[in-house]
């Protein structure tokens, strides 16, 4: 990918823009220096952090569990970018790289911090960072799994005339991905990314107050402001809470989320465009000659050294290659490489399986049928939520989607809905449980849904406005209206992301079940029957059997359903309701 060089007028004139952008620049910086520096400091059992409920405070707190957010995000892409490729153009790797992905997104959240918290204590002792990493990589779960199930159905789904293409112009692998793969992906990527980051929120309690193998840690955060307001039942504390949210989520949808939604639109499939999205603030960026000099000098000078570096490479590895295959049997090494690889792959498992085998067997058959059947109630209300989700979130992400002018309105109301985390609102639905005497057993259904419902909603969009207007513009002349248009178009291509949102709704629902199935508001505690309130409770007694039994057994249905519900589905979408 070419990154061309901005030449800037030498009439240009230092501007106020330029010193606002120049004061942007200089905050942000002091902030990282100063946020990041409280993330390694002293830590031990009688030493460690005190969350303070002074409203004063909610900057500081904010500003650390956005760091965190963002130093997961940034790891969430560079995995996403190189696992699903890889999954998508190797298909022998896929059949194990798929079903490996669905079981690690069936692992919840807790059992990541059972297994990060005492490793990453380890690596760094009596060091704050230790337990900062582990949060960040308990974020980094709650975000990865969607954006690469995204980036990897958009690739295996590419149009056969743009596959024709790029092999006809002999792009190499890494050509392949920058200029064909990513541009077709990039729409359905942002909306997702935008999702998954509104999942770390959902989880960013979790992450930063943490209750696991007998010990309760608090990382600065707003997160924790927000367990520790629920703890006290300080109201006023969790309305602070709530309303810095808010405008920490409005915020990073102005300056960072609608710029990006705008620049994907550029990638779409079009030979006319619609109504542009528009962003205000990337039209303030343009017109201050220092960002585009950042731009060009720091940010471009980058791309255009990692693309030389990449582009070196092939060609080295193509030349080395092309001389290696004079010599025979000058590459026999490789199957037995990819074979070793292999052997170590299954090596790992067995053993991990077998450490896992005897902690469940330490339980006995009627714990593990018990927690069998705790495994079918949450089954049952995962699958109900996601048709519910479906009811609602297909037409409204259609005229969001379809209406630009729409979109420019909802996107922010929609992206603070989603990323707003609805287990802060848990503690208010509570009491109106509590009130109204509610069968927590079929209301946990709808708090699970508050979590899950926005992945089918954000695929919609992104399928909506992928949809090339020259389609849209032939069922106005064909005049299908209604029922008609639905059947004729907007169905079928929107089908292969209703099908994605479904898997990572499905998948997000496993892992919301740990929180909307036990809640607790003061002394008052509410439990549905199910695997997630189990896994919370042995959670928080370090119950370590239970806990390998838990994961196993969630895992076992989140891969079942995948392979005999979602999977078939996304084969269908591949085969008959791609663009083509």
């Amino acid at each position: 990918m070419k990154w061309p060089r901005q030449r800037f007028p030498l009439t240009t004139k230092f501007t106020w823009v330029d010193a606002i952008i120049a004061l942007l620049v200089f905050a942000l910086l002091y902030a990282l220096v100063t946020l990041g520096s409280g993330m390694d400091v002293h830590f031990s059992d009688v030493d460690q952090p005190v969350i303070h409920l002074d409203w004063w405070l909610l900057p500081y707190y904010a500003g650390r569990s956005l760091l965190r957010m963002f130093i997961a995000f940034f790891f969430s892409l560079l995995f996403t970018f190189v696992y699903a490729r890889f999954a998508a153009i190797h298909r022998r790797a896929e059949k194990i790289m798929i079903p490996l992905l669905d079981i690690l997104q069936s692992v919840p959240v807790l059992g990541f911090l059972s297994v990060t918290v005492t490793a990453f204590m380890g690596l760094f002792p009596h060091r704050l960072l230790g337990l900062e990493l582990a949060s960040i990589f308990a974020i980094f779960t709650g975000q990865v799994w969607n954006m690469t199930f995204s980036l990897y159905y958009s690739i295996t789904n590419l149009p056969r005339e743009l596959q024709d293409a790029a092999a006809i112009s002999r792009l190499d692998s890494y050509s392949r991905f920058t200029h064909l793969e990513l541009p077709y992906a990039a729409i359905g990527l942002v909306w997702n990314s935008m999702m998954s980051f509104g999942g770390g929120w959902f989880f960013l309690a979790a992450s930063e107050s943490i209750s696991v193998l007998n010990h309760h840690i608090q990382l600065p955060g707003i997160g924790s402001y927000m367990a520790t307001a629920m703890q006290q039942g300080n109201i006023p504390a969790l309305l602070e809470a709530m309303s810095t949210m808010v405008v920490m989520i409005v915020v990073v949808d102005q300056l960072f989320w609608r710029p990006l939604v705008v620049w994907a639109q550029r990638f779409k499939l079009d030979t006319h465009a619609d109504d542009p999205i528009e962003s205000w603030f990337l039209k303030f960026l343009h017109r201050s000659r220092l960002a585009l000099w950042i731009s060009e000098h720091i940010f471009g000078s980058m791309l255009r050294a990692i693309d030389s570096t990449v582009v070196n490479f092939v060609k080295s590895s193509r030349h080395k290659q092309t001389h290696s295959s004079i010599t025979p049997h000058s590459s026999a090494w490789k199957p037995w490489l990819s074979r070793g690889v292999a052997l170590l792959g299954i090596l790992l498992v067995f053993y991990y399986g077998f450490q896992g085998t005897v902690e469940i067997a330490k339980l006995g058959w009627p714990q593990i049928f018990h927690v069998i059947i705790l495994g079918v109630f949450t089954l049952t209300r995962v699958m109900s939520s996601t048709v519910l989700a479906l009811l609602w979130t297909v037409p409204v992400g259609v005229a969001i989607g379809l209406h630009p002018r729409a979109s420019r309105i909802t996107q922010p109301l929609v992206q603070i809905a989603a990323s707003f985390p609805a287990n802060m609102v848990f503690p208010l639905v509570t009491l109106v449980y509590l009130e109204l005497h509610v069968n927590f057993q079929i209301g946990s259904l709808f708090l699970m849904m508050l979590g899950t419902q926005w992945y089918i909603l954000f695929n919609v969009i992104a399928g909506a406005q992928a949809i090339p207007s020259d389609l849209k513009e032939a069922t106005r002349v064909l005049g299908l209206r209604g029922w008609e248009r639905w059947r004729r178009l907007l169905l079928p291509a929107l089908f292969p992301y209703i099908v994605t949102g479904c898997i990572t709704a499905s998948g997000g629902a496993w892992n919301a079940s740990i929180i909307a199935e036990l809640v607790t508001w003061k002394q008052q505690t509410l439990v549905a029957t199910g695997l997630g309130a189990y896994i919370t409770q042995v959670t928080t007694l370090g119950d370590w059997p239970a806990i390998v039994l838990s994961i196993v057994v969630m895992a076992a249905f989140v891969t079942t359903v995948n392979r005999i519900v979602w999977r078939p589905l996304q084969k269908v979408a591949e085969k008959r309701f791609r663009i083509i």
